[in-house]
C-alpha cells in the first residue's frame, strides 16, 4: 500500500487528507503556533498509527506529501517578517510609498496607508541605469552599492530586496548587486527581480519582490525544518508546497521566490471545488471556506479558478505572481465576540488554536463563534468534537455571554443569537460585495461550502442569497489539504520581450521559450517527474501600444518540452490575429490601425498526477433518514427540539429535512428550516431548498 497526504495549516486546526487507494481518511489536530511543523508531524504520527504503522514505516511508504501553508499570510497580517532592506535605482527610492496612488477605500477619508515594509532609511538608491532596450545608459556605481549594503547591515537588516530599472530585460546590473551584497552581508537573505518577477510594471515587479524579502526567510526555515523532519522521520520524496497559482512544487523551487506561497492554503480549496464542482455538474460555484480564523470566498466559473496577476492588493501589498483569487475575511470559528458602544461585533481577532474558543477549556476568556454555537444547541458538549481528540465544555461560556447580555439588556442566549446573526451578515455581504465586483449574480451559482464551520453556516448564508442548492462534500472539514492531492505539480513563469508583433525575432522568442523550458525541466526531473510526461503552454503577453494591462493568450499546447518548432517566421503575424482575437472577446473592440506590441513570453507547465476520486450521482432509492436523537436549538428561528443525526449512519438515498443538524467527525452541517439535506451516491451532501421552484 503507497499513501498520499495533503496537509493545510490553518490558524486553529491542522488538516490532513490521507489518500490510499481509493480511499480518502480525514484527520484533524489543533496548530501549533510556537512551531508549526510540530504540529504536522503530530499528525502524520497520528495517522501511521491509524493505519497501524510505525512512523518510519507509514513515511517510507508515502508517495507524496503536499503542503498547504500560511505562513506567508500569516507573517503580513502579523507584521513579524524579517527587517527588510531595499537597493533601487537612483531617483527611485519612494516609489513604494506611491502604489500608484491606489487606496482600497476611496471614501474614506482617515484610511491609513499600509505599514511600510520597508521604511525610508531602508530603501537606499544606486547610480545606475538600463535603458528598456537593454543598452547600459550608466553603469553600475559598484562602491555605492558596497556603501548601501553597509548602511543597511548597520541598521541589522535580515532581508535585501534588489530591484533596478528594466533588471528584467537586462539583469547584469541586479545580478552584480547580489555579488557585491553576498560579500557585504553574508547570512542575509536576498531577493532581486529579475528573478522573482522578470517584467513591467515597474512598482508591481518591486513591491512584489519587497514581499518576497519579507516573507522569504520565515518561508524558507520553515520550509527546510518541515523537510529536514518528514526525511528524518522516513520520507524519501521531496516535500511538495501548494502554490498561489494553483499548482504544487518543490521545496527547492519555491525556495527561489517564497512569495509564491501567499495565499496557497486556500488555493486549495478552490482547486479541490472546482474539481468536485465540475464532477457533479455545476461548473458555477460561490466556494466557502469557514474555517477556525477566516472566511474565504472564491469564484469557480465555467469549471476553471485561472490564476490572476497583478492587481492583487493581498493585505494591501501588490503582489504580481499568479494568485487564485480568494477573498478572506476575519470570521471563523474562533472570531472574538464583543460589545463595542453598544452594538455586537465579531471578529477580525480571533482566539486562534491558543488558548482557542471558552468551549475548547485551554483557558480562553473571551466568547467566540464557536462558543455561540455550543449555546445555541448546534453544536454539543456530549458529542465528539474534532473527530474525537478532545469534547467541549460549558463551563465559563455561559457566564461570557451573560455578560454581554447584560452589556446588552438581553439574557445570555440572546447574545449568542446575536452574534450568529452578526457573523452571518458579515459574511454574506462580503459574499455579495465581491461577487457584485465580478458581475456575477449569486442566484446562478451553485455554493460549495467546507471548512470546519463552514457547512454549519451555508444554507442559511445560500437562502439570503437566493441560492438554491448547497454542495458539501464528506470531506469538507479537511477540503483545502485534500485539494492539495487534487492540485498538479505545476511550474508558471515568464521573461519579458518588448518588440512590435510584427517585428518578432523567432529566434529571439525560441531561446527565451527554451530557456523557460529548460528552467521547468530540471525542477520536474529534480522532483522525480519524467519531463516527457509535462504538458507545456507556450503563451504571450501582448497589449496595444498605452496599454497599462496585457492579455496573456496561448500560442501552443504540447506534451513535452522540446518541440519548439511552432515558432516560425509568421509567428509576429499570428500572433497579431490571436491578439485581436482575445481582445475582441474581452473587450468587445479592437484597434485595427494600431499595431500591437509583444511584452513578453510565457510558459505554464504541469504534470498530471492521480487525484482523490470524486463520486457524482443519486442513482440509490431515496428514503427518509431516521434521527439519533433531539437536542433543544436554535436554527435562526428560535429555540426547539430539533433532531439530530449522525454522519456515520447515513447513507446514498437518504434524505434530511430541516430543521435538522448533521454531527460529520470533523464537522456540522446544519439544515436550516425549508431546507432538506440529500446524500448522493458518493456519501457527500447536497442541500436543497425546498421553496425552490
Amino acid at each position: 500500500m503507497t499513501y498520499r497526504v495533503g496537509i493545510d495549516i490553518g490558524g486553529t486546526f491542522t488538516d490532513f487528507a490521507l489518500l490510499k487507494g481509493e480511499e480518502v481518511v480525514l484527520y484533524k489536530n489543533l496548530s501549533t503556533p510556537e512551531d508549526r511543523s510540530e504540529g504536522v508531524m503530530q499528525g502524520l504520527a497520528k495517522l501511521a498509527e491509524m493505519e497501524g504503522l510505525a512512523l518510519a514505516d507509514f513515511m517510507g511508504a508515502c508517495d507524496a506529501i503536499v503542503h498547504g501553508t500560511t505562513i506567508a499570510d500569516n507573517t503580513l497580517i502579523e507584521m513579524n517578517g524579517a527587517l527588510t532592506g531595499l537597493i533601487t535605482t537612483e531617483g527611485f527610492r519612494d516609489e513604494m510609498e506611491y502604489r500608484r496612488g491606489y487606496k482600497e477605500n476611496i471614501w474614506d477619508v482617515r484610511l491609513a496607508p499600509p505599514r511600510q515594509i520597508t521604511p525610508r532609511r531602508r530603501r537606499l538608491t544606486v547610480p545606475e541605469r538600463i535603458l528598456f532596450d537593454g543598452s547600459v545608459h550608466k553603469p553600475l556605481d559598484e562602491d555605492a552599492v558596497r556603501a548601501a549594503c553597509r548602511r543597511l547591515a548597520a541598521q541589522g537588516v535580515e532581508s535585501v530586496a534588489v530591484s533596478l530599472l528594466f533588471s528584467f530585460v537586462n539583469p547584469a546590473h541586479e545580478q552584480r548587486v547580489l555579488e557585491i551584497a553576498a560579500q557585504e552581508l553574508p547570512g542575509v537573505h536576498l531577493s532581486a527581480s529579475h528573478q522573482v518577477l522578470p517584467r513591467a510594471p515597474e512598482y508591481d515587479r518591486t513591491s512584489t519582490t519587497v514581499v518576497n524579502a519579507y516573507v522569504g526567510p520565515r518561508v524558507t526555515s520553515y520550509l527546510e525544518r518541515l523537510s529536514s523532519r518528514v526525511r528524518e522521520a522516513g520520507y524519501k520524496k521531496q516535500l511538495m508546497v501548494m502554490q498561489a497559482s494553483g499548482g504544487v512544487m518543490s521545496v527547492d523551487y519555491i525556495e527561489g521566490a517564497p512569495v509564491r506561497v501567499l495565499a496557497s492554503g486556500p488555493a486549495g480549496g478552490v482547486i479541490g471545488s472546482a474539481h468536485t464542482g465540475v464532477a457533479k455538474g455545476h461548473d458555477n460555484l460561490l466556494c466557502v471556506d469557514m474555517g477556525g480564523t477566516s472566511y474565504d470566498i472564491a469564484m469557480v466559473l465555467d469549471g476553471a479558478a485561472p490564476a490572476v496577476a497583478g492587481w492583487n492588493m493581498h493585505h494591501r501589498y501588490l503582489v504580481g505572481v499568479p494568485m487564485v483569487q480568494v477573498e478572506t475575511l476575519g470570521a471563523g470559528g474562533g472570531s472574538i465576540c464583543r460589545v463595542n458602544r453598544g452594538e455586537v461585533e465579531v471578529g477580525p481577532a480571533s482566539a486562534g488554536s491558543d488558548p482557542g474558543p471558552i468551549c475548547y477549556g485551554r483557558g480562553g476568556t473571551q466568547p467566540t463563534i464557536t462558543d455561540a454555537l455550543l449555546m445555541l444547541g448546534i453544536l454539543s458538549a456530549d458529542a465528539e468534537f474534532a473527530g474525537g481528540s478532545f469534547s467541549l465544555t460549558r463551563d465559563g461560556v455561559d457566564a461570557a455571554f451573560a455578560a454581554m447580555g447584560e452589556a446588552m439588556g438581553y439574557s445570555a442566549e440572546d447574545a449568542a443569537f446575536d452574534c450568529w446573526r452578526v457573523v452571518n451578515a458579515n459574511m454574506t455581504q462580503g459574499v455579495r460585495r465581491i461577487t457584485a465586483g465580478k458581475g456575477v449574480d449569486p442566484k446562478d451559482t451553485c455554493m460549495l461550502a467546507y471548512g470546519g464551520n463552514g457547512p454549519a453556516f451555508a444554507a442559511k448564508q445560500a437562502e439570503e442569497l437566493g441560492i438554491e442548492r448547497v454542495l458539501v462534500p464528506k470531506a469538507s472539514p479537511t477540503f483545502s489539504a485534500l485539494g492539495t492531492l487534487i492540485a498538479n505539480p505545476s511550474i508558471d513563469e515568464e521573461r519579458s520581450y518588448l518588440v512590435p508583433a510584427e517585428q518578432a525575432d523567432p529566434e529571439r522568442l525560441t531561446a527565451l521559450w527554451r530557456e523557460l523550458a529548460q528552467r521547468a525541466a530540471g525542477y520536474f526531473t529534480g522532483a522525480g517527474f519524467d519531463a516527457g510526461a509535462v504538458e507545456a503552454n507556450y503563451q504571450l503577453n501582448m497589449r496595444y501600444p498605452g496599454q497599462n494591462w496585457v492579455l496573456t493568450f496561448s500560442v501552443q499546447v504540447a506534451q513535452g518540452l522540446n518541440d519548439l518548432s511552432f515558432v516560425a517566421a509568421d509567428i509576429g503575424q499570428r500572433a497579431i490575429a490571436a491578439f485581436n482575437a482575445r481582445h475582441m472577446a474581452e473587450y468587445g473592440h479592437i484597434r485595427e490601425d494600431e499595431m500591437p506590441e509583444i511584452t513578453g513570453v510565457r510558459l505554464a507547465t504541469a504534470v498530471a498526477t492521480k487525484a482523490p476520486p470524486i463520486g457524482k450521482g443519486f442513482t440509490a432509492a431515496a428514503r427518509e433518514a431516521q434521527p439519533a436523537g433531539t437536542r433543544r436549538a436554535n436554527l435562526g428561528e428560535g429555540f426547539g427540539d430539533t433532531r439530530v443525526y449522525r454522519g456515520a449512519d447515513l447513507q446514498p438515498g437518504d434524505e434530511v429535512p430541516g430543521p435538522a443538524i448533521i454531527e460529520e467527525s470533523f464537522t456540522t452541517i446544519v439544515v436550516s428550516p425549508g431546507w432538506r439535506a440529500f446524500v448522493d451516491d458518493a456519501g457527500d451532501y447536497e442541500l436543497r431548498c425546498e421553496d425552490a421552484a
